[in-house]
């Protein structure tokens, strides 16, 4: 196999995992949180990985 072939197929089921993505949840812009949160005076949320149970 050549690398072209290799890599058309990487591309093709990058691009086919991405559809099945947007097929089962299509993207809503209104709900998502904002790309750049600092200073914007919302709240954090989430929690960090290395925290202890109580």
């Amino acid at each position: 196999m050549s690398r072209r072939i290799i890599a058309l197929a990487a591309m093709a089921f990058a691009v086919g995992i991405v559809a099945l993505d947007m097929a089962a949840s299509p993207p809503d812009p209104y709900a998502a949180p904002s790309l750049i949160a600092y200073g914007s005076g919302q709240a954090q949320s989430g929690g960090f990985c290395g925290a202890l149970p109580d």
